[in-house]
């Protein structure tokens, strides 16, 4: 029951932040997985980043859906973009599934602690594309490609896909309202591929921990996204009333402590 708490706050704290300054759970789910995982004590150090990536991308299943039919109420949702990026995102989830299997915990982890210093550096100096101007919508191959891209990438980190598909779409133009909105509608797909892909591979994985599938933790997911649906409203609310941009700075610190953190693992 105590590792299950862990699991909620996991999610509380997700929930909060992303709606408080619209990060992306993935990037606080992740690490505070690596650190529970750790804590239990009966799961091999080769699984746990593994584990951690997979049941990030399990427990978005649920938030997703909600936070995408909100949008999409509003009209916050470009579906255009989402039925062209939708295919190629879940080509690229499955695709980078099998290559998280063959690949190290140490090699995941410093994938995503690499990530990790974009994001922060992006939020710290605030730093996003420049919108490209007269060329109107990016040509099927493009959209393709970088639907491949931000699947794949997203897969690999356990992340919904926002902190890529949002810049992208800005950058094509589209309004910041609907770039959260279509972004939200599009980290479900991902959400889907790579928790089946992560099932998959890690199905005959050894020395998995009980109520897991392949590399999904059926309780983590369970406890993450119970917590994580009722907290979101809650940093939503406040992001009204508080400074954002000064708490999206200071994040940014957190994220490279964190990222320091998970270097220290992989060499200690």
């Amino acid at each position: 029951m105590t590792i299950f708490f862990l699991y909620m706050l996991c999610g509380a704290a997700a929930g909060f932040l992303s709606g408080l300054i619209g990060i992306g759970g993935g990037l606080v789910v992740v690490p505070l997985l690596n650190m529970i995982f750790r804590i239990q004590g009966d799961i091999p150090a080769e699984l746990i980043m593994h584990l951690a990536v997979g049941t990030s991308l399990s427990s978005i299943l649920f938030t997703a859906v909600s936070s995408a039919r909100s949008h999409a109420r509003r009209g916050g949702v470009l579906w255009d973009y989402v039925k062209g990026l939708a295919p190629a995102i879940v080509l690229g989830t499955l695709c980078a599934a099998w290559l998280a299997s063959r690949m190290s915990t140490a090699g995941l982890r410093g994938f995503f602690v690499a990530f990790l210093l974009c994001v922060a550096t992006q939020m710290l100096f605030d730093a996003y594309p420049r919108q490209r101007l007269g060329k109107g919508r990016p040509s099927r191959t493009a959209l393709a490609a970088a639907g491949f891209t931000i699947g794949g990438v997203s897969s690999l980190v356990g992340l919904g896909g926002g902190s890529m598909s949002v810049p992208f779409l800005r950058w094509c133009g589209v309004e910041m309202r609907q770039a959260v909105g279509t972004s939200a509608a599009i980290s479900w797909p991902i959400a889907v591929a790579g928790t089946v892909g992560f099932i998959v591979v890690g199905w005959n994985a050894p020395s998995l921990p009980e109520w897991s599938l392949g590399y999904v933790s059926l309780p983590a997911t369970l406890g993450i996204a119970c917590s994580s649906v009722f907290f979101a409203p809650l940093g939503v609310k406040l992001a009204h009333a508080l400074p954002v941009p000064v708490l999206r700075r200071i994040f940014a610190v957190f994220l490279y402590v964190t990222a320091g953190e998970m270097l220290w693992n992989i060499y200690h």
